[in-house]
Order: C-alpha cells, then structure tokens, then sequence
C-alpha cells in the first residue's frame, strides 16, 4: 500500500472509530474502559493569597512543577474567545467529541499528507492530560475520545474548561495558564493583551518546541498563526492583529510571585489547606517590601529592616516584612526580623508614663527633675551625656531623657511593668539570671517587633490590646488591657507632638523611637487612630553599627511607610472621661511636681502612707454584689492637703481626713493613690469579691 493510501485507511478507520463513539456505539465498549480520571486526585501548587485574593506566594508541586487551579473567571475574555476559534470552535455544542472536526482532520490528513488542524477537542485534550499516553494510535484515540465522552456525563463544561485552563502544558515545569502567564508575562491572565492571550494558546501545542524563553521566534511564529485564524474568524479587528503582532515576545521567564514569604512559610506549616487566605494586603506588602530594599541597601552591607502595619480596631496584620529580600543570604533573608528577640532601647518609656499617668503619680504637665541621680549602683544618664533641668513631663517623653523616665519606673515598679506588659500579650525576655530592674526601662530586656508593634496599637485603642492575627476569617481573641484609658490617651497626646524626622510633617501620628545599647537596634512605633507601624533596623547577626540611632535610621522608614499606605491619616479617638486639661500652674498640687527620691526634702519618716487596706488585700462584699459597710481608707504621715485617686480618678475629700470612706462600683481590683502636698506617693492595689 502506498504512503498516500496508508494515510487515507488510517484517516478513515479513525475516523469511524470516533463517529462510533460520539454516537455511543455500545454502552459495553464504553463501560469497558472503566471510570474516567476526573481530576479529583490532582495534585496543584499550594497557594497562600492575601485578604482580597490575590496571590502572595505558591509553592512546587511534589513533582515539582507549577500548576495553579483555574477556573473561567480567572482568564481575559479574550484569551477564551481566541482559545475556542483556534481549538474548538463547538466546544459548548458538542459531547466531548466532534465528528465534524474529526472528518476533516483526516481528510486534510490524507489529501495534504501533513496535518493541516487537529481533530482533537478540548475535552478530548483534557482526558489525554488526565490520562496521559505516550502511543499515538487508533486505539489510543479511542481510548481519549471514550475518556472525552465520560469526561462530558460526570462534569460540566466550566470544569472541563478549568482543568484544561489548570492542566495545559507551556513549557518545561509550568502546567496550567496561571503559571504561564505569571512566568511569562509577571501578571495574572484576567488581564492580557491580544498577543499574549494569542501566545498562551499557542504554546500547548507543541510546549517545548515554542518554548519563548528558548526559542522566541519559534513562539512567534506560532502565536502569528493563531492571530491569523482569528482574524479568519472576524472576532477581531484587523488593525488590532496587525498591532498584536507587533508585541514582543518573552525571550526569559520571570520569578514566580513571592510576596510575605515568611508569613506564607509560617501559614503552609499551619495548615494543610491547599489555599491558605491571609489578613494581609498584598499591593501595601508589595510597597513595603520595596520600601524596606531600598532603605537596606542605602544603610548599608548586612543592614536589614523589618516592618509591621497593624489595624488598630480588629487587630488583624496588614502587611509583615520580616526582611528586606527572602534570598539574599547577606542580610540573612530568611531569618523572621519580626519576631527576633531584640533590644527596644527607649520604646518602652510610653509604658511607663503611661503606668505613671494611671496611678496618678503624674500629668503630662506635671514638672519632674532631669538631673544627676542614683539608685544604688545604677546611675542613668541621658542619651547625649547632658541635663536638662526642670522640665515637663510631655517634654521629657518627647525627647526621651533617659533620668525623668527612671524616676517614674522606679516610682511604679520595674516588676509590675513587666507584668502588665505580658498580661497584655508580650513577650518579654530578661537577659539571664536577671531580674526586673530599672535598666527595664532603657532597654535591658528583650521583645519582638511584633509584640511591640501590638503594644503600640494598644496605646491608640485607649488602653485595650487586641491579640493580633494574620489568619483571614480567624476568630479574634478577646481584647486584653494594657493600661487605662485616660492614662493611654495622654501617652498619645504626648507622642503626637513628638519632633519629627528631617524633611517629615509632624503632628499627623504618634511615634516614638528606640536606640539599644550599642547601636544594635533602632526602632520607631507610631499609630494615627486606625493603623499602628512598628519598624526595626539593624544587623540580622546582631552586630553593633556605628551611628545606628532610631530617630536617623528607623522613623524615615516610619513615616515613609504611613505615606505608602495610600490612605489618608485618621485623628486619634477623642479624650475620654476623667482627662485632665491644665497647664502645670492649673494642676492639683500633688500633680504640680513629681517628687521621687530625687525629692531632696522629703523625709522617709514622713512620707504619706495607706495604712489601711494592705496591698494585696482582699474584701468581701455581699452575695448580690454591694458591699456591707462602706470600705474604710486610713492614712499615715504626708503633708496636707491629702488627694486620694481611685482608680486614677479623684476622690472627693473634705479637710483631708486620715481617714476616708468609699463605695466602690463592684467586683474587681481597685487601686488606691494617695498624694500628699510634698508630693510624695502612696499606692495599694486589692480585691474585691
């Protein structure tokens, strides 16, 4: 038999096998091959993805291949429209197979002598990709066009177009358009020019021979050829061809997307979820990530950043750089900068005033003492090695003197702000076999950016902290609280006025900057009334850099990241009930001037003191919650005028009385503040239940 006869014997016999098989010949020939592959066993490219969708980041297949699901709605309208014209113009009409298509197929096949368009359908390449077969035969076509025909009953037409838009191969290990499109072209397909929507059809032809990252003008040659029968099919205007095969083709393939690496790493181990959705918005990572290269780089070799957007309401992450570049081993860029134990240098004296301001020990306009002073061994002294004097305590947190801070902390105890601050969800390292002391406030501990960040956002809910989480759809965890409101609001009174950085506007956010010992750490914290940002710079291996200061190196970063957020800025909540608005001179006297053991004049045997209850007490009220008798508070020693806080809030006295009586509001802890004329303090905390 001549060449030209095999070829028309072949043509027909396959020709009539498949005519026989869209018209279900026999129900026993088709049951015969069992049940078809429908992909529920596939396996596809875990993905994480941000709070709207998007890609974040996708990982390898086992097989180590990129295939990405997708469905209709994830392609260009255009890309379908080409995709039918040139594979399978009655893919909506027929059942998995068309005899039409097939018929001409072999005869183009046997009166050309070369194949001139192929026969096969969408679904039938859908079945091969299911069931892939290296045999090209009559029996293998069959066998596809079986596969097709089940393909047709058990699903329906946008899930066989979805695994074929998931599955169609493109060159070496990507598989599906998805990963196509992003490795070729950097975008997802929902947007596509006509060349490259007219490329993506072409390659699954013959993948590897049109690969455009190594051979370009094979690719073009092909994605010219769909162009054309497109134009044949008068779905687009001519002009429009002409100006799509002007479009370069790619000669190299681009990095897959790799955005929140390590909070995607952190997610993947979480969970076994095949798309894990997190709180986090991509287009702002995106922009903090670059934010944070190019801060990195102009710092300096080894230097690195880390930056954290927190929304202050529901506590949820919205963008987690955790280092300036995944790869780059230099900056150690897989290490998580975010929850590195470091030193916070002078971002945790909020915390103290903040104490400070709810125990009523001071105002922001209450004057305190900036001068030499010692506490035993420890004598601290100021960033720049001078005093300043007499000044406010607004001016002293402003410009973070390291004296005035001390003297508060000592006045509210180093133990208990290490308590509050992990009752509110820090964690908070002290340097081994040391305790809770003074140099807790200029840095002497270890913390994460991440808590401190969380910390901060506290500061601008008024005191409360909510449990951050980067988990979308997670259930938060109740609010937890740092310290009072009136007490949290003046802190961000006080840090709104902080000096900004050289060339930034100030009085738009409340920041604070932190240095460690050593120039190790710098950082800056800032919050307007809905976002909080936490940034650190440094050295990942922690080695000291000379000149690294928080206020030159960390709060530009600050600042630049509020800018990149693309929102406008939000005031911070009003004040609550119980602040005080008064200059210094306005005060009540206890509040005038902060006395501490700074205080020359003041003697140990005449300081006031809270005889009665003990601290730590606990009272009992009665069983429905009201207290039997008035609760008796008696006090010892001070200088009259006595003013009693409850709670941080004045008490009405007449005649300053050693002894006072109060009804208290029900169950709890309450605090109890007694100040003096001199200004000396007294404070106890019980319970009542």
């Amino acid at each position: 038999m001549s060449m030209l006869g095999r070829r028309t014997a072949y043509a027909a016999i396959g020709a009539a096998w498949i005519a026989a098989a869209a018209a279900g010949a026999t129900m026993g020939l088709i049951d015969s091959y069992g049940p078809a592959p429908l992909g529920e066993d596939l396996e596809i490219s875990r993905t994480v993805l941000d709070r709207d969708g998007r890609l974040l980041r996708a990982y390898l297949t086992e097989e180590g291949r990129w295939r990405l699901p997708a469905t209709r709605d994830d392609v260009d309208p255009r890309f379908l429209e080409a995709l039918l014209a040139y594979e399978d113009k009655r893919f909506f009409d027929h059942h998995g197979v068309d005899p039409l298509a097939m018929t001409r197929a072999a005869y183009q096949l046997a009166s050309q002598g070369h194949i001139v368009s192929g026969g096969s359908t969408i679904t039938m390449q859908v079945a091969r990709l299911l069931e892939p077969r290296r045999e090209r035969s009559v029996s293998a076509k069959l066998r596809q066009s079986i596969r097709a025909l089940q393909l047709e009953w058990a699903l329906s037409k946008d899930e066989i177009l979805g695994l074929y838009l998931t599955l169609a191969p493109y060159g070496g290990n990507l598989e599906g358009i998805r990963a196509a499109s992003l490795a070729y072209f950097g975008k997802e397909p929902r947007r596509l020019t006509l060349g490259e929507a007219a490329l993506l059809v072409a390659l699954p032809q013959s993948p590897e021979y049109r690969r455009p990252d190594r051979y370009a003008e094979k690719a073009r040659a092909a994605r010219d050829r769909v162009l054309d029968r497109i134009a044949g099919s008068a779905l687009v205007r001519a002009d429009e061809i002409a100006r799509a095969k002007t479009e370069p083709v790619p000669d190299a393939r681009k990095p897959m997307p790799l955005s929140a690496p390590h909070a995607a790493d952190e997610a993947m181990t979480a969970s076994q979820e095949n798309a894990i959705r997190l709180t986090i918005d991509g287009r702002l990572q995106r922009r903090l990530e670059r934010l944070a290269r190019e801060r990195s780089a102009a710092l300096g070799d080894a230097m690195s950043a880390a930056i954290v957007v927190v929304d202050n309401e529901s506590g949820e992450i919205l963008a987690r750089v955790a280092s300036p570049n995944y790869f780059d081993a230099g900056r150690a860029g897989q290490v998580d900068l975010t929850r590195a134990v470091r030193s916070p240098g002078s971002a945790l004296k909020p915390f103290i005033y903040g104490l400070g301001f709810e125990d009523g020990l001071v105002h922001p306009e209450t004057l305190i003492e900036d001068r030499p002073i010692r506490y035993g061994d420890y004598a601290p002294e100021n960033f720049d090695l001078t005093f300043q004097g007499t000044v406010t305590v607004r001016r002293a947190l402003q410009q973070s003197l390291n004296v005035p801070a001390v003297a508060v902390l000592d006045a509210v105890g180093p133990s208990r702000l290490l308590a509050r601050l992990g009752e509110a969800g820090a964690s908070l390292v002290l340097p081994k076999h040391e305790t809770a002391g003074l140099a807790l406030g200029l840095g002497g501990i270890g913390v994460r950016l991440i808590d401190l960040t969380a910390l901060y956002s506290g500061l601008a809910r008024q005191g409360s902290v909510a449990p951050l989480f980067e988990r979308l759809g997670a259930t938060p965890k109740p609010a937890k609280r740092l310290i009072e409101p009136v007490a949290a609001w003046y802190v961000g009174d006080v840090l709104r006025g902080a000096p900004p950085p050289v060339n930034a506007l100030g009085g738009r956010i409340a920041f604070k900057t932190g240095t460690s010992y050593g120039y190790r750490d710098a950082w800056a914290l800032g919050f307007d009334g809905q976002y909080t940002i936490g940034v650190w710079v440094g050295r990942p291996d922690g080695a000291p850099v000379s000149g690294l200061v928080g206020r030159s190196a960390a709060a530009p970063i600050l600042f630049d990241a509020f800018a990149r957020l693309g929102r406008d800025l939000k005031s911070l909540p009003p004040a609550p009930k119980g602040v005080i608005f008064a200059s210094t001179s306005k005060l009540p006297p206890p509040l005038k001037r902060f006395a501490g053991r700074g205080n020359a004049g003041a003697e140990t045997a005449s300081k006031v003191h809270i005889v009665f209850p003990p601290h730590g007490a606990s009272l009992a009220l009665a069983s429905d919650g009201t207290v039997l008798d008035p609760i008796a508070i008696k006090i010892a020693g001070g200088k009259p005028p006595l003013n009693l806080l409850i709670n941080g809030l004045p008490f009405e006295t007449a005649n300053a009385p050693r002894t006072l009586f109060f009804d208290p509001d029900g169950p709890g802890f309450v605090r109890l503040t007694i100040m003096d004329a001199a200004g000396t303090v007294d404070s106890v905390v019980v319970r009542l239940q």
